[in-house]
């Protein structure tokens, strides 16, 4: 091929190659103010922000669920259910903490998203989900012991302050490090800023080591 159509090809290449935009405060991710505790010192905590009653988060939780379970061994990824004071999506945020504490959560989580949304079942009440449960071979009885628990009520309390506290407006909602909240127009979007914020924070934690190692 001759220099100036090997030139032409490459600058058309060059032209057509999808251009990776610099990741921008305000259009990409917010800063929290203040910045929030995490549970994972020493490690990059992701938090997911969701509600199973949400038919977005019913769109996102196969991507979401992909992408978490290849992030490497530095990032902790947390879900917390948000019920933003619906009776119905709290009762489904006190679901996901019973499943959890009765151990059923990794069999019933994406089945739940599947019968509110797919199957179209009223499952907004303990009644309604305790029956559920149980038809999907789970034990009512623990399951139905767990949702007014203790344990769960104050799951359920320290999750819609979490969601105050890092001004969670709607769901999903990805934030990272307690202080970021990651921003995008499509699900894919969010996944690759979110993928883009943590290699921010892991260059601020480089920056910082290096400079406590200076002194």
């Amino acid at each position: 091929m001759p220099m100036r159509a090997c030139l032409l090809t490459l600058t058309l290449l060059a032209l057509c190659a999808p251009l990776r935009a610099e990741l921008l405060a305000d259009r990409d991710y917010k800063t929290l103010d203040p910045v929030q505790y995490t549970d994972s010192p020493g490690k990059i905590e992701v938090i997911e922000f969701f509600s199973y009653g949400c038919p977005h988060c019913n769109e996102f939780y196969p991507l979401v669920s992909a992408w978490a379970a290849k992030l490497p061994k530095d990032i902790v990824f947390k879900r917390v259910p948000t019920g933003f004071g619906r009776t119905p999506w709290i009762n489904l945020a006190k679901a996901y903490y019973a499943l959890e504490a009765t151990g059923e959560l990794g069999r019933l989580d994406g089945a739940l998203f599947h019968a509110l949304h797919e199957e179209r079942l009223p499952l907004f009440d303990e009644k309604s989900i305790r029956e559920w449960v149980g038809k999907q071979g789970g034990d009512a009885s623990k399951f139905a012991a767990a949702f007014d628990s203790f344990g769960v009520n104050a799951k359920l309390g320290q999750g819609e302050q979490m969601a105050e506290n890092y001004k969670v407006g709607a769901v999903p909602t990805l934030a990272v490090d307690g202080k970021y909240v990651v921003i995008g127009r499509t699900f894919q979007e969010i996944l690759t800023n979110a993928d883009q914020v943590i290699a921010k924070v892991r260059a601020e934690r480089g920056r910082h080591t290096a400079r406590a190692e200076r002194r």
